[in-house]
């Protein structure tokens, strides 16, 4: 009887994890076959010539990731004290600077998950955020490593234990020690003036710690952040200048790309879903973008996974499988129009085919619909461009195609991000029930557990004979059928085939 009640209670406690942990949108394995890019939309009665992926747009790119920088500590009132330079370069300089929203979990092993596969990563991630195992999962620096780059890294181990034999040099710092805000970064910066002068890396990427353990310490308005963020400000500084010193000598602009993994709350910490956690600042700052003129205008908030599949567009590689992501058309808008419809028909062909690959009914969705749509445009603009047409009809339908993109690529990313995001509430609620049922059926079992005379042995008749037992089944059954016929989607057990089952 006991061994019974111990399977029925790890069956409700199963249930009810699978629904707190839903399934993740995922593609094939990296190491599985080859994805070509693919061409351009054919032309009725016309082949395209271009067929490759473009050229990277940038020859470097330096990722500077500042642990738990909130977006108000660039954006607002501490970032024009103390960090001068970058409000400089936000409003007069050539930067296009946005607001990342990092979805829950908002700590630093899931967000880096996301920052470098454009995938949304769930809350059992958490438990894994003390001892990260390998990822395996398609991402940039697999992506950078397998295309011939070399990376270098410095900050936080966290990324030497997700991509081990990825960097060709590395020096990780531990974020255990949090009363340590001094010599964490310093571990990082004093790598800083060899490797600038250097021409042997193409990607440079550094996560900073020491403005999140300052917040563990004291919180977001302790006296220590002035001091820290006017820090991280000056290697803004030296490493932007360093970039732009080196340009006269090679024709493909460098890259800057400034951001955090999450940002902090009112008290310091991080992990949950409050605006000061899942708000960070996202920076591009490169020679390639127009000096910004003018009043200006507030960041634009995007997402997080937003910068894998700008990050891969601008350094030529493929876009990472299992990304949700959507290209940040402001860092492309300088291409021609030709370029910037290319890349985001890379962007939408890539999230339709993981629509496929995780929606069976994928043809009925709008973004699916819209993104065929857009390609059938795309066709006729490539069919004007060839023929040599240079009239407004040619502008004006290139507009058209890249406002049908943007609205497909917007609608694919949200039907992929609510199925990440979806938990089976009702498998949540029936494993709850399941759990109580059986603590019930113990109630029930033994009445007289609690009084001076409780017996050990006891029969297993009565309570399975129990009325309130039966009725209980009884209600819990109409509950199931009621919910199962009137919901959009059946229940976990309801959608397994009867045949498989058996």
């Amino acid at each position: 009887f006991a061994s019974c009640c111990l399977l029925v209670q790890a069956l409700g406690v199963g249930l009810f994890l699978r629904g707190f942990f839903p399934l993740p949108v995922r593609s094939l394995p990296r190491n599985g076959a080859v994805s070509e890019p693919p061409p351009e939309p054919p032309p009725t009665g016309l082949a395209s010539n271009w067929t490759k992926v473009p050229s990277p747009l940038f020859k470097k790119a330096v990722i500077m990731l500042i642990d738990a920088l909130r977006d108000d500590f660039v954006f607002g009132s501490k970032g024009k004290q103390f960090m001068p330079y970058t409000t400089q370069l936000i409003e007069r300089g050539t930067s296009h600077s946005f607001i990342a929203e990092a979805k829950p979990p908002t700590v630093t092993m899931p967000r880096i998950k996301a920052l470098t596969t454009g995938s949304i990563p769930g809350f059992i991630d958490v438990i894994m955020n003390l001892n990260s195992p390998a990822l395996l999962e398609d991402n940039l620096i697999w992506q950078a490593k397998t295309a011939g780059k070399r990376i270098i890294f410095y900050g936080d181990d966290t990324w030497v234990r997700l991509f081990p034999k990825h960097f060709a040099e590395y020096d990780g710092t531990t974020s255990f020690f949090v009363s340590d805000y001094t010599e964490v970064d310093d571990n990082v910066t004093r790598h800083l003036d060899h490797v600038l002068k250097r021409e042997d890396w193409d990607l440079l990427i550094l996560h900073y710690l020491g403005l999140d353990h300052i917040g563990h310490l004291s919180g977001p308005n302790s006296p220590l952040v002035g001091p820290k963020l006017s820090e991280m400000d000056n290697i803004i500084k030296k490493i932007h200048t360093s970039l732009l010193s080196k340009e006269g000598e090679v024709a493909s602009p460098r890259l800057l790309v400034v951001c955090g993994d999450h940002g902090m709350s009112e008290t310091g910490s991080h992990g949950g879903s409050s605006e000061g956690e899942v708000h960070t600042p996202l920076l591009f700052i490169s020679s390639a973008f127009d000096r910004r003129n003018g009043p200006t205008k507030p960041a634009e908030l995007v997402q997080q996974t937003d910068l894998a599949v700008t990050l891969a567009i601008g350094l030529g590689l493929p876009i990472s499988r299992n990304s949700v992501g959507k290209l940040l058309l402001p860092v492309v808008q300088q291409k021609t129009m030709r370029e910037q419809l290319r890349y985001l028909h890379l962007n939408g062909f890539q999230l339709s085919r993981l629509l496929q690959e995780n929606t069976p009914a994928y043809e009925k969705d709008r973004g699916f619909e819209q993104f065929k749509m857009a390609e059938k445009s795309h066709g006729s603009w490539i069919k004007l461009y060839l023929e040599g047409n240079t009239s407004e009809v040619l502008l004006n339908l290139g507009k058209k195609v890249l406002k049908q993109y943007l609205e497909a690529i917007k609608m694919l990313s949200s039907s992929l991000s609510k199925q990440v995001a979806q938990y089976d509430l009702y498998s949540m609620v029936m494993g709850t029930v399941i759990v109580l049922e059986v603590l019930l059926l113990f109630l029930l079992s033994i009445p007289k557990a609690l009084s001076a005379r409780a017996e050990f042995d006891v029969p297993l008749s009565p309570p399975l004979c129990s009325l309130l037992f039966y009725l209980l089944c009884l209600l819990l059954c109409a509950v199931h059928v009621v919910v199962c016929t009137s919901a959009e989607s059946l229940c976990y057990f309801c959608s397994i085939s009867w045949l498989s089952a058996v």
